[in-house]
């Protein structure tokens, strides 16, 4: 099937159209999440979709929260994505959607950096510190920090960027109890993640992770995990400290955008078709690395 900018399922209410997903209540208590292949930079939609993007996210995704089960419950539900839909609109969900149960998120953008890169970089060359937290003197671009650190930001209304916070801030905004495991949850798993992905030639640099509550309370697990749209993943091969590393994720549409005459409000320049192919490249050649698997017919 063709590229899917936008779902069009008529058998569910329409809850929530984001940068990359489109989510339709399924009952009361779950929800249909449909991976789309639109691409956002700079916090702008491009009008061109990556091809096979939301199918490689799905798999990636769906890869994680096998690899990562037992560190923290996910919002899974093991429903057949394809069950929930008109059979006529089957097409649209297949390979790219799952089910999950619906939570109240919690608002905070929980970021695990173990290397020195994109925004922190330019911080600490300024501070000595990365969203606050200081680090030693002396560090590189790119280079690995002594111990990964948790660098949450708060989420913003739609258009408007994350504003990165303290932990301190963290505690005010969620209570200390919902602070501390969303951290300690979040530097859990991108460890296990990292030690993983370097079995298979992967660095991941930074990752984000997005968290909500149960009916009960508990902390489970959201959205995607450890994409390309939500990870710096490096070629360990090509890694050098000191440089800006070759990657796996949308730096590389980024990288092109930066090179264009654009103040960075929509709408944003139309890419070309090999920018957009080798993007979907870079996608898959992460998707193969790390589960051995291609992307799904």
């Amino acid at each position: 099937m063709a590229e899917i900018v936008k779902t069009s399922i008529k058998s569910l209410p329409l809850v929530y159209r984001g940068k990359v997903r489109d989510s339709y209540a399924v009952g009361e208590d779950k929800l249909l999440i449909v991976a789309s292949d639109r691409i956002s930079a700079f916090d702008v939609i491009l009008d061109d979709p990556i091809p096979n993007k939301g199918k490689i996210l799905t798999g990636l995704t769906d890869f994680w929260f096998k690899e990562l089960d037992g560190i923290v419950p996910n919002h899974l539900t093991g429903i057949d994505p394809e069950s929930v839909v008109a059979p006529e609109e089957r097409d649209q969900v297949k390979g790219r959607a799952v089910v999950a149960k619906r939570l109240k998120p919690i608002l905070v953008e929980c970021v695990a950096r173990g290397y020195l890169a994109g925004s922190g970089w330019k911080e600490y060359q300024q501070n000595g510190t990365v969203c606050g937290v200081k680090l030693p003197a002396g560090l590189k671009q790119s280079e690995k920090l002594p111990e990964p650190i948790f660098t949450p930001a708060a989420k913003a209304e739609a258009g408007h960027h994350d504003e990165n916070v303290s932990y301190e801030q963290v505690v005010e905004l969620v209570g200390p109890e919902i602070a501390e495991k969303i951290r300690d949850y979040t530097l859990r798993l991108y460890k296990k993640a990292a030690d993983y992905a370097a079995t298979k030639g992967i660095i991941i640099a930074d990752t984000k992770f997005e968290f909500g509550l149960d009916e009960n309370g508990t902390v489970v697990l959201m959205d995607e995990i450890l994409t390309p749209d939500s990870s710096r993943f490096w070629p360990a091969d090509q890694y050098k400290v000191g440089q800006s590393e070759p990657s796996f994720d949308k730096q590389f549409i980024r990288d092109w955008l930066e090179t264009q005459p654009w103040n960075k409000k929509a709408p944003a320049p139309r890419a070309p078709a090999e920018i957009l192919q080798k993007t979907s490249k870079k996608y898959e050649e992460a998707l193969k690395r790390l589960t051995g698997k291609g992307v799904e017919a």
